[in-house]
């Protein structure tokens, strides 16, 4: 018997249940369809990144003597052409929890259905798939912290080898209408990108595994390398979630179990909009709907571009469009800014986010960005408002972060303070001046809260 294994974000050969599943049915076809859906929308970061590391899962399937065979075109009519063109008699697949994903795969599972090819399910993205962790009522839970709790007592599966002996199979220059193969993609000007695929994801690891401990006072400062950098691996599949929490359960510390809290963020995000698909797009809590908010216009287009004036908004902004990632404590920052400085809705910072991000995630950024926004599910009401200058100062106190990203503040001769260079300094470097004042847009943001709360 034949089966096929579609890759999609499982980017990897170890701790993949359902490449396991696939080859305990016999022979088998890797297969990645590169759907318009999801190509054509992308910005060039996560198309270059998802390009290499395609070609990085390639490597490793060549390695086993096979290739991983690339089609393009709607995956309810590709998909079932590759299982008929190598006799298959399942397609096995990682479950999808995203709103487009479970109807793709409701759609390709009927056309298989009628080709009497069945489709699959085995594991997810997640440690814990999204549903499973609930109440004692049966329900979702709404909030973070008592879902953590559940999700931990939960726990999930130890991690698992790559198959081995496998039997494997390819597709033929003619079959299913036609391989399309890697395709190249050209990369902006100005943005480098990190290193892709399963190799580098665990590489990745272990060299934060060496500083680990560190971890819970380390990765809200954005000058000093303090974070993991797995959420790009994790995006991809290039390596599994509970690959990593296996390493960590024979660990201890407060930077291990901080890190292991912030997975959990990523599983709740994940389970929250599964449970709500809607507020990938609108509001969770609908009545914020109502703010007024402003229509996007130049300001928009200045914070996109790093020149507001605010030297850890615009290293955030430049950092994103050099390297398609940015730190995390930053996010947050920018996210207020654009929010409740320039008052213009979350949505308009997740496209842009979705658009330049390497690990641009539905469920994570686009919830990320309501928590910022004060209407998503866990208490960051809106009336938090963040100083960008004093967040600056205290989690990026020696200036480092903002003279890396910020060229015209790189020179200390110049610029005494980054944080807070004087109108004379800002001409004489050629850096703009602020574009709002931060304690008046703070007070007009609270009195359009208050129309909300009424």
């Amino acid at each position: 018997m034949t089966a096929v294994m579609w890759f999609r974000r499982d980017l990897r050969l170890a701790d993949n249940p359902a490449l396991v599943a696939a080859a305990d049915d016999g022979e088998v076809l890797p297969l990645f369809v590169l759907d318009p859906h999801l190509w054509d929308p992308a910005g060039p970061s996560r198309r270059a990144y998802l390009a290499a590391s395609l070609r990085a899962l390639d490597a490793s399937l060549r390695q086993r003597r096979t290739r991983l065979s690339v089609l393009r075109g709607d995956p309810v009519r590709r998909v079932v052409l590759a299982a008929k063109a190598v006799g298959a008699g399942t397609v096995h697949v990682a479950e999808d929890f995203a709103p487009y994903g479970r109807a793709r795969d409701e759609a390709v599972e009927q056309a298989l259905g009628e080709a009497g090819i069945e489709l699959v399910r085995t594991g997810s993205p997640y440690a814990v798939s999204p549903g499973r962790v609930v109440n004692g009522s049966g329900s979702a839970y709404k909030v973070f912290t008592p879902f953590s709790r559940a999700w931990n007592d939960h726990g999930w599966r130890a991690a698992i080898e790559a198959p081995t002996g496998v039997s494997w199979r390819e597709l033929g220059e003619d079959e299913a209408g036609g391989t399309t193969g890697i395709p190249d993609v050209e990369v902006p000007d100005g943005l480098e990108l990190p290193e892709a695929g399963e190799k580098a994801a665990l590489e990745t690891w272990e060299t934060f595994l060496d500083r680990i401990q560190d971890y819970d006072t380390d990765r809200d400062k954005p000058g000093v390398e303090g974070t993991s950098r797995m959420s790009r691996h994790l995006k991809y599949g290039e390596v599994h979630p509970r690959t990593l929490l296996t390493e960590l359960a024979g660990r201890s510390g407060k930077g291990v179990q901080t890190y292991r809290t912030e997975l959990a963020w990523r599983e709740f995000y994940a389970d929250v909009l599964f449970q709500r698909p809607d507020s990938a797009r609108e509001y969770y809590r609908p009545e914020y709907a109502r703010m007024p908010y402003d229509e996007p216009g130049d300001q928009l287009l200045a914070w996109q571009e790093g020149r507001t004036g605010f030297p850890v908004v615009d290293a955030g902004m430049r950092q994103l469009r050099a390297t398609g990632w940015m730190h995390n404590r930053v996010r947050m920052i920018v996210g207020s800014f654009l929010v409740k400085d320039l008052h213009l809705e979350w949505q308009h910072g997740a496209r842009h986010f979705l658009h330049w991000l390497v690990d641009g995630d539905l469920a994570s950024n686009n919830h990320g960005w309501q928590w910022v926004a004060g209407s998503g599910t866990d208490a960051s009401p809106f009336f938090r408002v963040f100083n960008p200058t004093t967040q600056g100062r205290k989690f990026d106190p020696d200036g480092a972060y903002l003279r890396r990203w910020v060229e015209e503040l790189a020179d200390p001769d110049q610029v005494p303070d980054p944080h807070e260079p004087d109108d004379d300094t800002r001409d004489l470097v050629g850096y703009p001046r602020p574009m709002v004042d931060h304690k008046e847009e703070r007070r007009e943001a609270l009195d359009r809260y208050e129309q909300v709360k009424k």
